[in-house]
């Protein structure tokens, strides 16, 4: 006998998606990359899969991120990637899944319709749409449903995102389509400036993860990591070794257009809101909150604390979980 309705919360995101399911918790985490056959637009491969094809395939076979800036870019593919995670996680239910959806707070209402009806094509029953701020103050624990004021800060791989929340509902919010991919971007130019050597993305994603950081380190601290890419002159393969501080110096102006997003919440924020900020600091989530000093950077540059938030990079996934919970109250202030 099959469970009569899944409940599953989707972390929609540019890099990964996470899904929750009721009662389970989080059942999948896998990179949002689909592999195609470009000439029958088969999909071949989707999630940790196809990521491991990025950059390695023949022409005729095509992988891609359908999502950029945390919206949709390729409407099909991205249907099929939801369908194909769906199918994974409702297991044997009978009906079609009641879904909550995260989405980025800057997104249009065309967007928004986008998502909810790729979800509905993918076999949802209801579809319901949260704003990724407060869905990630959700899985951050904070105590959202209180008059007092929460801020969270969300970087993802397509969106950094700054809110302040209170009472199940968003106050003040700004975001800005810089994220990971855009500080592995930041890398991929720097090196092409200064060595004269292309590098792909995964290897820009890999050089942030093992040596980034948002701030110098001491001498004493410092890591090396040795680069392989090709030579811009030459043609020809070649190997360079860069170091951290090399590497802060790259990631400074995407880091200075998240903390201008995080500056004009603040603000904007009431002032009774404000002090409570100043009490408890702000959350950061989404996987770019790993980087290195990023909390750090950001605490010398807005002067408000900023800590990590446990498991920064489900939180989102987990608020759309608490939101299944509390579907009755956030349909009066929230759901769109």
């Amino acid at each position: 006998m099959g469970i009569l309705r899944a409940e599953i919360g989707v972390d929609l995101g540019t890099v990964n998606v996470l899904i929750y399911v009721r009662g389970k918790g989080i059942v999948i985490q896998e990179p949002s990359v689909v592999a195609i056959l470009t000439r029958e637009e088969l999909v071949v491969e989707v999630g940790e899969e196809a990521r491991q094809m990025y950059g390695r395939t023949p022409d005729e076979i095509e992988v891609a991120r359908p999502l950029r800036d945390g919206v949709i870019a390729d409407y099909q593919v991205t249907q099929k990637m939801l369908q194909h995670f769906l199918n994974r996680a409702k297991g044997f239910s009978l009906l079609p899944p009641r879904v909550v959806i995260g989405v980025p707070y800057g997104v249009t209402n065309v967007e928004r319709r986008a998502v909810r009806e790729a979800a509905l094509e993918a076999g949802a029953g209801e579809v319901f749409l949260i704003r990724e701020p407060l869905a990630a103050a959700y899985g951050a624990g904070l105590p959202v449903d209180t008059a007092t004021g929460n801020m969270v800060v969300d970087i993802g791989g397509g969106t950094a995102e700054a809110a302040v929340v209170s009472m199940n509902g968003i106050v003040v919010a700004n975001s800005v389509r810089v994220g990971g991919l855009k500080l592995d971007a930041a890398i991929q130019n720097f090196i092409r400036r200064k060595y004269n050597l292309a590098i792909g993305e995964p290897t820009a994603e890999e050089i942030k993860i093992n040596i980034g950081s948002a701030l110098p380190l001491p001498k004493d601290e410092e890591m090396y990591m040795e680069v392989q890419g090709r030579d811009q002159v030459t043609g020809l393969p070649r190997t360079i070794e860069v170091s951290t501080n090399e590497i802060v110096e790259a990631l400074q102006e995407p880091l200075a257009q998240i903390t201008a997003c995080v500056k004009s919440v603040l603000e904007r924020t009431p002032p009774e809101l404000a002090s409570d900020i100043i009490d408890r600091g702000m959350a950061m989530t989404g996987g770019t909150a790993l980087l290195r000093k990023l909390d750090e950077f950001l605490t010398r540059e807005t002067g408000v604390p900023a800590y990590v938030a446990d498991a920064p990079v489900a939180c989102v996934a987990l608020g759309t979980g608490r939101a299944l919970e509390n579907i009755e109250i956030l349909k009066r202030t929230e759901f769109v």
